[in-house]
């Protein structure tokens, strides 16, 4: 397991191992509009019911051909206003609808992309989509423009001998991010435009086999603030021999000063399970001895058999630090659920992949469609 900051790790790493994945993450929030993003981009879908039930037939040897990460890239975007799903896309698709680049930083899903540019340090994102299950029509852009980088790595083998690879790349902590999203009715014709002027994040996840063969749990979780910044991640591994691997990323902006904090003790509080929810817990504590961070999971802005993403309150405490009620985002993944096929049922309802489109697709849009209208005409948005 890698972390690290390297700007020459953001390229494709082009991995071909089957069940390999690898994603660009960005989310962005605009506090005075009440609206926030997430876009991401994937070469090898890890969170994919098709590339893992390909991935397990084939281990199986029900499959002699194995999966490649290139058949199950996708795209995902999601839009929340006041706290409340928008929109939720998730498209998987083959090799023709892909491409990355191998010289520079370049992604692209359909008429989906990003890049960046290394002169201006500015990462520029183009999205445009047709969502037809919930009769809208999606585009948009988006400028993200890190205010700083840390300079960090750390390397820890849970597998040793095994020639595995997992990484985490913080890109961007904090980034300006300026742009606008454009909601189109494919019936009535009306447009919707929200603009957007607000803070970012940016990182890059990637390895060369299944998640659920290597992780066991994984929290990360970002503030911003207008005295420090932070960001945590938490990590446990399937190999219990290898010892948790935790950190935080703390930024001190009123004394222009960074600091990463290894071996954090790390505490979960009020487990909570749901039916198509993992076990997690609600309130978090992070502790390093003179410095300790508190998260409360608040309200939950996305849900799956394996995910879970909050709208978060952080506290900090110690070396000068005593700051309460500061807003942002947590999320929780236990990647053993997408081994059960029936939570993988239920994951599939989410995607919308070329040539394996699903009742439960059609059924879960139309009834998030029908939701979202009743509330777009109680609310007005």
């Amino acid at each position: 397991m890698n972390i690290t900051t390297d700007p020459a790790q953001e390229v494709w790493h082009q991995l071909a191992d089957p069940g390999a994945y690898e994603w660009w993450y960005f989310d962005a929030e605009d506090p005075s509009r009440g609206i926030s993003i997430v876009c991401i981009w994937f070469s090898g879908f890890a969170f994919s019911p098709f590339y893992l039930r390909h991935f397990d037939r084939w281990r199986s040897r029900l499959r002699s051909d194995a999966p490649h990460p290139g058949q199950y890239a996708g795209f995902s975007f999601q839009l929340y206003e006041h706290g409340r799903e928008v929109v939720n896309y998730m498209r998987e698709g083959h090799d023709a609808l892909s491409s990355f680049a191998t010289d520079g930083v370049e992604v692209r899903f359909d008429r989906n992309a990003f890049i960046y540019d290394r002169e201006r340090d500015e990462y520029r994102l183009s999205i445009s989509f047709d969502f037809p299950a919930r009769g809208l029509k999606v585009s948009g852009a988006f400028s993200f423009r890190p205010r700083h980088r840390y300079d960090y790595h750390c390397e820890l083998d849970c597998l040793p001998g095994q020639g595995h690879r997992h990484q985490w790349l913080l890109c961007a902590p904090r980034a300006d991010v300026e742009g606008s999203i454009d909601l189109e009715e494919s019936n009535a014709g009306s447009v919707a435009r929200r603009e957007f002027t607000g803070l970012g994040y940016h990182d890059h996840n990637l390895g060369s086999m299944p998640m659920a063969d290597y992780f066991r749990r994984w929290y990360w979780g970002r503030f911003f603030s207008e005295r420090v910044d932070l960001v945590y991640y938490v990590v446990y591994f399937r190999n219990r021999e290898c010892p948790p691997l935790s950190v935080m990323m703390l930024h001190d902006r009123e004394q222009g000063r960074q600091r990463v904090v290894e071996s954090v003790r790390f505490t979960e509080r009020r487990m909570q399970k749901g039916l198509f929810a993992p076990l997690h817990g609600r309130e978090l504590h992070l502790d390093a001895g003179s410095l300790s961070v508190g998260v409360s999971q608040r309200s939950v802005l996305d849900s799956g058999p394996f995910y879970l993403r909050y709208a978060s309150t952080f506290s900090v405490r110690g070396e000068g630090l005593d700051l309460d009620g500061l807003e942002g985002i947590s999320e929780f993944l236990d990647p053993a659920a997408l081994h059960s096929p029936l939570m993988r049922f239920f994951t599939a309802s989410r995607i919308l992949r070329d040539g394996e489109t699903t009742a439960m697709y059609r059924y879960y849009n139309y009834f998030k469609h029908r939701f979202d209208w009743l509330k777009t005409k109680k609310f007005s948005f």
